[in-house]
């Protein structure tokens, strides 16, 4: 065969089994009629909200069901059903702080730009990164970034819980697309729509999306300036107080303490020193106090920063372990009390290397991202019940230890 018509015909075969890959995609993704009719319902809205015609259609093509995994997720929220030393220890660990610091140098000149101009501390806005995107290091990974318009579809018609909130993010979406913000492919996010280095929901980006690095683009997906400026920028809007820190660890005393807020003179009187031993800065400020694990876990101290960072995530600790985290980025100590785990816990690292020996020996097909989140912790399980010792589930030194001598 001469090599022209060799070149075409392999050409040929290559388009044939695309072809082919996509029609076996679509064929294991049935089409939902119920759904469908639902999005050429919600054709009409949107139309009435601005959108053209020919932006939704080119937003929904392809798009026949709702997405199974983003209702699973729905379900499923660490702020609220994770143990306390769960999600803290995924998120203020070793390798979140190393990266943050790394960042820190690499970012200055930005960084510096971005707080003369929004007042916000660096070390915030890096911890964000960190517990958002992994320093972008998910926004690659399709198994946790979606269709923005598939997902939020999905939310509007099938949670019930979540269906207003779906509809309004996703004519906000669909505005992004029109704009021309980013295409269509590109607009990919969280299980319920978050996009970008910083996961800013469709309004929060309508409402704070800056472009600082002077492109014409707010670009929250390829620009890190324009992501960590658009998170100072809803900092700043919400009330970030320049120069004030969110919140300090303390120690309470036995005696039953009173709910609300008051001055930190008050809270000295009441017997609430801070965990360090240095003296509070600031003995007129209002605070309040936050136990996340109950009296025996460690206490803090939070002031009106903290509720800013509540509108990025209302969460206590969300806001709270990116205190925490930041305080770790900028150099400051680990926790006087730390959380009361039920074993002996591993670093980022070491649950990365207990996540590969629990793979090797066929007992977890998750990610080896030292994280130890359900996966992990069923995985732990199933090589506790099969080495024949107590079944706890916990990604303990002493479940490494195990691992490595079988």
């Amino acid at each position: 065969m001469p090599r022209l018509q060799w070149f075409q015909y392999l050409s040929w075969l290559l388009a044939i089994s695309v072809v082919l890959m996509v029609s076996n995609t679509h064929a294991q993704e049935k089409a939902d009629p119920a759904f469908e009719q639902w999005v050429k319902e919600f054709r009409n809205t949107a139309i009435k909200n601005g959108i053209s015609a020919e932006v939704y259609d080119r937003a929904f093509e392809g798009i026949t069901s709702p997405d199974q995994w983003v209702l699973d997720r729905a379900a499923y929220q660490p702020e609220f059903k994770a143990p306390v030393w769960q999600y803290f220890d995924n998120r203020v660990q070793k390798r979140a702080i190393e990266r943050g610091k790394q960042e820190k140098e690499k970012m200055k000149p930005w960084l510096d730009k971005i707080q003369k101009r929004f007042g916000v501390d660096p070390n915030i806005l890096l911890a964000i990164w960190s517990v958002e995107s992994s320093f972008g290091g998910i926004l690659g990974n399709d198994k946790v970034m979606r269709s923005v318009i598939r997902s939020l579809a999905t939310l509007a018609y099938a949670d019930p819980q979540r269906k207003k909130f779906g509809r309004q993010q996703l004519l906000a979406a669909l505005k992004i697309l029109q704009a021309g913000d980013i295409e269509g492919q590109h607009l990919l996010g969280s299980w319920a729509g978050a996009m970008g280095h910083t996961q800013f929901i469709p309004t929060s980006y309508q409402a704070y999306a800056v472009d600082i690095d002077g492109d014409g683009k707010r670009d929250i997906w390829n620009s890190v300036p324009d992501a960590l400026a658009t998170a100072a920028n809803l900092l700043s809007s919400n009330g970030w107080q320049r120069g004030k820190p969110w919140g300090y660890e303390v120690n309470i005393p036995t005696r039953k303490m009173p709910a609300g807020k008051m001055s930190v003179a008050e809270w000295e009187k009441l017997g609430v020193t801070r965990a360090n031993g240095e003296a509070f800065p600031n003995k007129k400020a209002i605070a309040e106090l936050k136990l996340p694990d109950g009296r025996n876990g460690p206490a803090f101290l939070v002031f009106k920063n903290f509720f800013v960072l509540k509108r990025y995530n209302n969460s206590d600790r969300y806001a709270i372990a990116i205190g925490l985290l930041a305080d770790r980025i900028g150099g400051g100590a680990p926790l006087v009390n730390d959380w009361k785990r039920p074993f002996t816990p591993l670093d980022s690292v070491q649950v990365e290397e207990l996540q590969k020996l629990l793979k090797q020996k066929g007992f977890y097909t998750g990610e080896i991202d030292g994280k130890a989140g359900p996966g992990t912790r069923k995985a732990v399980s199933e090589f506790e019940k099969r080495a024949g010792v107590e079944v706890q589930g916990y990604p303990s030194k002493e479940v490494l230890e195990l691992l490595k001598q079988q």
